[in-house]
């Protein structure tokens, strides 16, 4: 399939489709392959094979390695480059559309989890760092087009859903890249480092998200329910998007943004390396996983729900999610600091097995599936404020760009950090006052640039299969 643009042709085409979709059969509306929800569907379906896995291979702690050297390098060489590719990412997707962008990303991925294959066998880590490096470029267009088509393609008053929606079928990814490696390694509760059949599992659900990048259409083909097509734009030039990327570091939106997003990943090696690495064995640190990542997919259910159903104004629905996600982030990061006094560096407990260690393994397990809960409803929440900034794909695609980049630079600090012995303590300190400090920002940047909308659209909701909503929008 090749790439869409939009033009003379294609608004045409959309024409017809929208007589398609006002007919009367609105409960076959929502499954309609160019609709929001379905489009919405699928990029979640390609995360779920691409970041998806990658999520449960660092997970594991070390990439699978009982030495978490290569891992902590390549993972910096990635979030280096994802920091100046997820900035260029939404000026990319600008001007090579969806598909293009997402194939060359989601290639990055298999390229990666192959490196760790080579690094079983060999121990060297160049590899890996390289693949690393690749993977970030690969991540900034992937993450910039996904922040695009998650945001700006569902209907106003629905985009907290169609969030939780999208992150529901991706960590999804993270709970089947889970039992990879717990099935795999299930008889090996002594082994150090996963077996060739892990990794490789991994790349096939890698490359299937290769093939599925082709199955996006771009925004002037997607139409939503009232005949309204989600955006109609011609694809952008090298200098527009330029110069609109540049602004962005001046734009004090994206200045209110910026803590919350180099927090949202700067806790990742702390939870995984020093959580998870270090206090379970192999198969208890994959079963972990499961539940890590599906802890993410109730916490997204649970914060969508809040931010499009608590409360008529969008608004108030905001400052709610934010007082909720902060308060459960104070309750999980405080029992956080009560673990993390039992053990440090020079200090290590014995490694905990889910079958062999008792009630022991029962207060580190729920605290590890906290974190992923707590993760799930930050991130969303931060990716609901952004969608509340705009409605076209152009610029949200730009917002959400900035937003990964300065993610990925937090998070390559945050890796080289594990990797320079920084006391334990100290690092959840940094993560519990980097996420704390997001939350008033957050709050302001509502206060400032969300409006309600008197005129609200009471049938956003219909033939989604969603319920439906009279919630204003916000421009």
């Amino acid at each position: 399939m090749g790439l869409g643009v939009g033009g003379a042709g294609g608004v045409g085409a959309m024409d017809e489709e929208a007589v398609t979709v006002s007919a009367p059969q609105r409960t076959l509306c929502g499954l309609r392959y160019n609709s929001p929800l379905v489009q919405v569907a699928l990029i979640g379906l390609v995360c779920f094979c691409c970041p998806g896995m990658f999520n449960a291979l660092s997970g594991m702690g070390g990439g699978g390695q009982v030495d978490p050297t290569a891992a902590n390098n390549a993972n910096t060489a990635l979030y280096t480059t994802f920091a100046v590719f997820g900035v260029l990412g939404g000026g990319i997707y600008n001007i090579l559309g969806p598909r293009l962008t997402l194939f060359c990303g989601c290639s990055t991925y298999v390229l990666y989890a192959g490196s760790f294959l080579y690094y079983n066998h060999y121990h060297n880590q160049t590899f890996a760092i390289v693949a690393g490096a690749l993977l970030g470029i690969g991540a900034g267009l992937l993450w910039a087009g996904e922040g695009a088509i998650m945001t700006s393609y569902p209907p106003e008053g629905r985009k907290g859903t169609y969030i939780s929606i999208f992150w529901g079928i991706f960590n999804m990814g993270g709970v089947i890249g889970g039992l990879i490696p717990f099935v795999l390694n299930y008889n090996r509760s002594e082994a150090a480092s996963v077996d060739d059949g892990t990794y490789i599992g991994f790349m096939c659900f890698m490359s299937a998200g290769v093939l599925l990048s082709f199955a996006i259409l771009p925004p002037s083909k997607v139409v939503r329910d009232d005949g309204s097509i989600c955006t109609n734009i011609t694809y952008s030039s090298v200098s527009i998007e330029a110069t609109e990327i540049l602004k962005l570091f001046l734009n004090w939106k994206m200045l209110l943004i910026a803590p919350a997003a180099w927090a949202s990943n700067f806790f990742y090696s702390y939870q995984f390396n020093n959580v998870n690495g270090l206090l379970f064995n192999l198969r208890t640190r994959g079963l972990n996983n499961v539940f890590y990542w599906g802890a993410q997919m109730l916490g997204s259910a649970g914060i969508g729900y809040i931010l499009d159903f608590s409360f008529e104004s969008r608004r108030k629905r905001g400052f709610v999610g934010i007082g909720v996600v902060s308060l459960l982030g104070t309750a999980i990061w405080g029992g956080g600091l009560a673990q993390q006094l039992t053990y440090s560096l020079r200090d290590l407990p014995e490694k905990l097995d889910f079958k062999d260690s008792g009630s022991a393994f029962a207060g580190p397990f729920v605290l590890y599936f906290s974190y992923g809960l707590l993760d799930a409803m930050f991130q969303s929440m931060v990716y609901w404020v952004i969608g509340a900034l705009a409605d076209d794909s152009e610029t949200l695609s730009r917002y959400n760009g900035f937003y990964k980049g300065i993610q990925s630079a937090g998070a390559a600090v945050a890796w080289q950090v594990g990797s320079h012995n920084v006391p334990l303590l100290s690092q959840l300190i940094v993560n519990w006052c980097l996420t704390t400090l997001s939350f008033p920002l957050l709050f302001l940047l509502i206060v400032l640039a969300v409006k309600d909308n008197p005129k609200a659209n009471k049938t956003t909701g219909s033939g989604t299969g969603l319920p439906s909503a009279t919630f204003p929008s916000a421009e």
